[in-house]
């Protein structure tokens, strides 16, 4: 079981790992992608699934080297899941699916341009990045493995390269209102009051 479970923590951390590298591919050209007649995710989607076999491939044979091996640690693990899927179920009330998905992002005069900052995001600006994080960091508490805790720190730097590049690229579409809800609401972690 506790090898089932190791390995779909990997699988995981694999495919939760490459979503900045995903976003790092969109936010530098935005333009560019607006500007294409159809779907950007034509090209985006197979290209993101090719880094989840990249990353696998050069994960895969440190995927059963262990830091620590305790199943207690499977305790704080469920509470991050849990605080993961509550963070998603936050995000997505206030967010349509298409929101999510990124749409108004890369198609080109999408209807969906609005900013949102009430509810969850009303405490944290990237509320899906952070339940991202919460659910990476319960497979490495979990599990132990050595290659989920660096898979987390990878997707920590470039998350972080990814969301200056995002808040750029909200700040021109949304300018002023962006720039002052950015300057009073915490990216990642929230303040607690």
């Amino acid at each position: 079981m506790l090898t089932l479970l190791r390995t779909a923590g990997w699988i995981a951390c694999v495919v939760y790992s490459t979503i900045p590298g995903f976003w790092l591919l969109i936010h530098p050209r935005i333009e560019y992608w607006r500007s294409r007649r159809r779907s950007p995710y034509r090209i985006l989607l197979p290209v993101w699934i090719g880094m989840w076999a990249a990353v696998a491939t050069i994960t895969a044979p440190w995927r059963s080297v262990l830091f620590y091996k305790n199943d207690w640690t499977w305790i704080p693990a469920f509470f991050l899941f849990c605080s993961g899927v509550m963070l998603y179920k936050l995000a997505h009330s206030e967010f349509s699916l298409t929101q999510l998905g990124g749409l108004p992002e890369v198609l080109q005069d999408h209807n969906q341009q609005r900013l949102v900052t009430t509810g969850i995001r009303a405490r944290v600006r990237h509320p899906i990045y952070l339940g991202h994080l919460c659910e990476m960091l319960a497979w490495s508490v979990g599990t132990g493995l050595a290659v989920c805790w660096v898979l987390t720190a990878l997707a920590i730097v470039t998350g972080a390269l990814m969301m200056i590049m995002e808040d750029k690229e909200l700040g021109i579409r949304f300018g002023e209102e962006y720039r002052q809800y950015r300057s009073t609401v915490p990216a990642v972690l929230p303040r607690i009051k």
